[in-house]
C-alpha cells in the first residue's frame, strides 16, 4: 500500500503545475442532458498542493432524486436546497482559470456544462483531468480502478461513499498520490480540451425507429414488397415526407437515411435528380419508383422474417453513477479455452520494447505476446521488464527506467528468458487476457446486461490527431441511418447505446449498452483514423481493452502492431455470435483514409 502526504508541490515542475478544482457530483441519473445534479462538492489547490478553497451544497433538482438508495439524498432533503442557477456563480468562480479534476471527469463535467447552459451561463473550464485516465496510465497493483480501491491502496480513509463531500475529499488524496506517481514514471498527464468534441450542444436526434424484419434483399421486377426491404427517399414528395416515412415503418420496411448495395428502393419524384441518393442509386443498380408507383405496392407488403430474438437482459443497473464493477465480476470464456496450452514462459510479465526499427519493434512485441506475456507502449508501475534493441538506449525514459531499477534485457533475451518471479511488482491488469492480433473471446453472459467500454491507447505524437470511430452495423455489414456512425461530430447513437469518450489526448473509448441494442444490431466495428498526412507506421502501437465498466479491470487487451502506410485501422469489433456477444481483436489496416470506410459501410459523406 502507497501512504500518501498531506500535499505535492509540483509547482516547480511545468508539466504538472497546475491550478486544480476536484469535483464531485450526485446526480439523478446517468444522463446529463435529462438528468440533474443533487449535490456538489468542489476543492480548489494550488501547485503548491495547498488548499485554497471549498465549497459543498445539496441542489434542488426540481425532479425525481432517482436513486435514493444509491445517494441516500430523498426529495424531502432536497426541498429546502438551492437550485443550481442560485449556486452556479459561486461554483464558476472555484472552476475558473482551474484545471477541473474528477473521478470520471468527463461525466461530472457533462453534467456541469448542462446545468450550467440551462441556467444560461457559461462553464469557466478549459481543461479537465480524469483520475481514471491517469491511473490507467500509471497502472497501480489494484484490482480495479474503483474510488474505493484507489484509497485503499493509496492509503486516503474513505468513510462516507456517495457523499459529494467526503468523495471530493477522497479524490483529493487519490490525486495526490497519482500525481506523484506520474512525476516518478515521468508520464504525461492526460489533460483534456473542454468543451470536447463530444460537446453537451451535439444533442443525439431522436432514435430512428428499429425494424424487426431482417433485409429479403432486393426488388425484383413485378414482385411485392416484403418487411424488411431497405428503402430511401430524396427529394420533394407530395404528401409529406413524415407521413411517408410513417407509412413505410408501420408496413414494417426499413427507412434508411443513405442508400448502399442493399437498398431495396429509392423513392423519387425526379428520375433525373442529382442528389449523392439519386447517384449513388445509378451507381449500385438500386431499383428507383416514383412517389405514386411506391404507395402503390404499399398497400400490399408481405410479410418478412422477423430478427432472431435476443436473451433477455438481466436487471439494469441503478441510475446516479456510472455502473462500476462487481467485487468479483465475471470472467470471459476465451474461445476454445479447454485447449489453451499450458503457461508459457512470460505468463504473468508486461514488457516495454525501446528502439529498434518500426518492423522490429513490432516483431519482438509479438514475441512477447507469443510468450505469454503482455506489451507495453508506455512506462508505468506494471511493467516489469525492459527490452531495449538497437537504438533503444537514446530513449528519453531510459534515465527513469534505470532509476527505477527496471530490469533490462537484449533482444536473445526474447528467446530464453530467465526464470524469475515478478508477481510482486504487477498489478491487477495481471489476470487480463492478452489476445493475439484477431484473438476472440466470448463476453460474459452476466455482464453483458450492463455497459462495455472498448478504450484505445496511444504514445503521444504532437503532428498528429487520432480519432476513434464507431459503426452499427446489420446483417448486410451496413449501418441502418447516418446516426449509427459515431465520431467526434456525433458522438452518442441516437438510443444512447454507444457513445464516444475522450480522455486525454493520447485515450479515447467506445461505450456500449449491449442490452439496449436492436436486434438489427449484429456487429459494432471500432476503428482509428488519423488526421493529417501521418501513417500509423508513424505512431507504433496501439493498445486495445474490453472493460464491464468505466474503472473495472480489463476482461481483455491486445497490442495491435505491425502497421506501416495505413491512414485507418479497423481496431476491435463486438459481433452477436448467437446468444452471446464476442470480441475480437482485428488490427486490419487501410491506407485509405476515414473518408471511404465510411462510405464502405453505407454513409454518404457530403
Amino acid at each position: 500500500m502507497t501512504t500518501v502526504s498531506a500535499a505535492l508541490d509540483v509547482s516547480r515542475l511545468p508539466d504538472y503545475a497546475h491550478n486544480w478544482a476536484l469535483v464531485d457530483v450526485e446526480t439523478s441519473g446517468l444522463i446529463a442532458r435529462r438528468d440533474r445534479i443533487l449535490s456538489i462538492a468542489v476543492l480548489t489547490f494550488g501547485p503548491d498542493g495547498a488548499p485554497t478553497g471549498d465549497f459543498t451544497t445539496l441542489v434542488n433538482p426540481g425532479c425525481d432524486p432517482g436513486p435514493v438508495h444509491i445517494h441516500g439524498l430523498t426529495a424531502e432533503r432536497l426541498r429546502g436546497a438551492p437550485t443550481f442557477d442560485q449556486v452556479a456563480g459561486r461554483i464558476g468562480a472555484l472552476l475558473e482559470d482551474r484545471v477541473l479534476v474528477a473521478h470520471n471527469a468527463q461525466f461530472d463535467y457533462d453534467f456541469l456544462a448542462h446545468e450550467f447552459a440551462r441556467a444560461g451561463l457559461h462553464l469557466p473550464v478549459a481543461r479537465r483531468l480524469c483520475t481514471l485516465a491517469l491511473n490507467r496510465r500509471v497502472e497501480p497493483p489494484t484490482a480495479d480502478l474503483r474510488l474505493a480501491s484507489l484509497a485503499a491502496h493509496y492509503g486516503v480513509p474513505q468513510t462516507r461513499a456517495h457523499d459529494a463531500l467526503d468523495d471530493t475529499r477522497v479524490l483529493a488524496g487519490i490525486f495526490r498520490a497519482s500525481l506523484a506517481e506520474a512525476v516518478r514514471l515521468d508520464l504525461p498527464l492526460p489533460l483534456v480540451s473542454c468543451p470536447p468534441r463530444q460537446d453537451p450542444r451535439f444533442a443525439p436526434k431522436l432514435p430512428k425507429a428499429p425494424c424487426a424484419y431482417r433485409n429479403p434483399g432486393p426488388l425484383k421486377p413485378g414482385e411485392p414488397l416484403v418487411q424488411g426491404m431497405k428503402i430511401a427517399v430524396t427529394g420533394e414528395t407530395e404528401i409529406a415526407r413524415i407521413e411517408l416515412v410513417a407509412r413505410s415503418v408501420a408496413s414494417g420496411l426499413n427507412v434508411m437515411t443513405s442508400v448502399s448495395r442493399h437498398t431495396s428502393i429509392l423513392v423519387t419524384n425526379d428520375a433525373d435528380a442529382l442528389s449523392a441518393k439519386a447517384r449513388r442509386a445509378v451507381t449500385e443498380g438500386v431499383t428507383v419508383l416514383d412517389e405514386h408507383a411506391f404507395l402503390t405496392l404499399l398497400a400490399d407488403v408481405r410479410p418478412g422474417t422477423p430478427h432472431e430474438k435476443q436473451a433477455p437482459p438481466q436487471a439494469p443497473v441503478a441510475a446516479g453513477r456510472p455502473p462500476v464493477a462487481a467485487a468479483q465480476p465475471p470472467v470471459a470464456v476465451p474461445r476454445q479455452a479447454e485447449t489453451r496450452p499450458a503457461a508459457k514462459p512470460f505468463g504473468r510479465r508486461r514488457v516495454l520494447v525501446l528502439g529498434g526499427t518500426h518492423e522490429e519493434a513490432a516483431a519482438s512485441r509479438a514475441r512477447v505476446v507469443e510468450m505469454g506475456g503482455a506489451a507495453a507502449i508506455n512506462l508505468s508501475a506494471s511493467v516489469t521488464d525492459i527490452v531495449l534493441l538497437p537504438g533503444g538506449e537514446g530513449d528519453r525514459r531510459m534515465e527513469r527506467i534505470t532509476s527505477l531499477g527496471l530490469p533490462v534485457h537484449d533482444p536473445a533475451w526474447l528467446g530464453a528468458p530467465a526464470a524469475e518471479s515478478v508477481g510482486d511488482r504487477l498489478g491487477g491488469g495481471a489476470s487480463t487476457e492478452v489476445l493475439p492480433r484477431g484473438g476472440v473471446l466470448d463476453l460474459p453472459v452476466l455482464a453483458t446486461a450492463g455497459r462495455w467500454y472498448v478504450g484505445a491507447s496511444w504514445a503521444r505524437r504532437t503532428d498528429c490527431e487520432i480519432d476513434v470511430v464507431a459503426f452499427v452495423l446489420d446483417e448486410d455489414e451496413q449501418v441502418s441511418c447516418d446516426e449509427d456512425f459515431v465520431f467526434y461530430g456525433a458522438p452518442e447513437s441516437p438510443d444512447g447505446a454507444v457513445r464516444l469518450l475522450c480522455d486525454g489526448p493520447t485515450e479515447q473509448t467506445i461505450t456500449l449498452d449491449l442490452a439496449s441494442l436492436p436486434p438489427a444490431a449484429h456487429r459494432i466495428a471500432i476503428a482509428a483514423a488519423i488526421d493529417g498526412s501521418a501513417t500509423f507506421g508513424d505512431v507504433g502501437a496501439l493498445q486495445i481493452s474490453v472493460t464491464p465498466g468505466s474503472d473495472a479491470l480489463a476482461t481483455a487487451q491486445a497490442t495491435l502492431d505491425g502497421t506501416t502506410s495505413e491512414r485507418t485501422l479497423l481496431l476491435a469489433e463486438i459481433y452477436r455470435r448467437g446468444p452471446l456477444w464476442r470480441f475480437r481483436a482485428v488490427g486490419q489496416g487501410y491506407d485509405h483514409g476515414l473518408e471511404a470506410l465510411v462510405r464502405g459501410y453505407g454513409i454518404e459523406v457530403a
